[in-house]
């Protein structure tokens, strides 16, 4: 059987339990696509798999599901770009040389941080490299999609005060611009040095959570959007508007069920559903202009250690890259 370079999570643990090794080169089933991977990511979710980084009572559970002493589905990774090399037989939209972007999101790794994947056609969005690279794709699916979800939700509508907090990370940066898309009044919370980058995206406000505590300053907002799993309902409550709305992609059900018996306020948890029409309205947004993938750094699949190291230190900015194809990358 063929094989493929591909980067193996061998046990729970830090960046180091990834081993770059040779398995076997995916087949493609009917309805499938298999991709030449020429660009994927590393996620925080990625990361929080591999370090089994989860609530205490959700050990056992969790156990069950991802495996016991090491991810059942053992190769990091959700999305992807590259170029199709074979199509299983009842794929009709796509053939061999198509330059696609797509997603393999579930409970547990994806498995793209590899040099070939397949996918099922139906997740996949044909590319038009002269107005967005591949590295720009790869990192699109997973922030654009949660983001996307959220905010629609919420129900975002024109001149609404929407509070980002994590602004500058993959969901915070895709917030951002989605929200100034759909009209809204922006505060964005993240650090000093982010400043800039956030203005860019069109912030209207900007804080400094190191600096200042945004629950004390009188304001209050339609939309809290937490980002990044570092606040809690409980926390920024008195700064929501009567029926505002509290987005966090944590999971605090009984919280959530409490606060609909209980309060005018809501909270909605969640994840993004599969639906390649929302990753083409991305795409659509990228190609036009009105956002943009923000990208910190990029690094080859040799050096996949360094890259879920750097993201463990938990200060990326937007996302960041696997280049596994790299000179082939426009």
């Amino acid at each position: 059987m063929e094989k493929m370079k591909a980067i193996v999570c061998t046990k729970y643990g830090p960046p180091e339990v990834l081993k770059l090794k040779e398995v076997n080169k995916p087949i493609p089933k009917s309805n499938e696509a298999l991709i030449k991977v020429y660009a994927s990511s590393v996620t925080t979710g990625d990361c929080r798999i591999r370090r089994f980084d989860f609530a205490k009572w959700f050990w056992l559970p969790g156990r069950i599901i991802f495996g016991f002493t090491k991810p059942r589905s053992n190769i990091p990774g959700w999305e992807l770009s590259g170029k199709i090399e074979s199509i299983g037989k009842d794929v009709k939209r796509f053939k061999k040389g198509d330059k696609v972007f797509g997603y393999n999101k579930g409970i547990s790794f994806g498995s793209t941080n590899a040099e070939y994947k397949c996918l099922s056609a139906d997740r996949l969005v044909s590319i038009n490299l002269d107005k967005m690279s591949y590295e720009e794709a790869a990192v699109l699916p997973i922030g654009g999609l949660t983001a996307l979800h959220f905010l629609r939700k919420a129900n975002i509508k024109n001149e609404q005060k929407v509070l980002i907090y994590g602004a500058s990370g993959s969901v915070g940066t895709y917030a951002v611009q989605l929200a100034k898309y759909f009209g809204a009044k922006v505060t964005a919370v993240c650090s000093l040095k982010n400043f800039e980058l956030i203005r860019s995206l069109g912030a209207d406000n900007i804080i400094d959570y190191s600096k200042e505590d945004f629950t004390k300053n009188g304001q209050t907002y339609d939309i809290i959007f937490d980002t990044v799993s570092k606040i809690s309902f409980s926390y920024c409550k008195n700064s929501l508007k009567q029926k505002g709305i509290y987005l966090t992609v944590d999971w605090p059900f009984l919280q959530a069920l409490w606060t609909s018996l209980t309060s005018n306020k809501k909270i909605i948890i969640g994840m993004a559903p599969d639906k390649t029409e929302d990753l083409i309205f991305l795409k659509n947004l990228v190609e036009n202009k009105k956002i943009k993938p923000v990208i910190d750094k990029s690094y080859p699949l040799e050096q996949a250690v360094e890259a879920y190291r750097y993201v463990d230190k938990g200060h990326k900015k937007g996302n960041l890259v696997i280049a596994i194809f790299s000179d082939n990358i426009k």
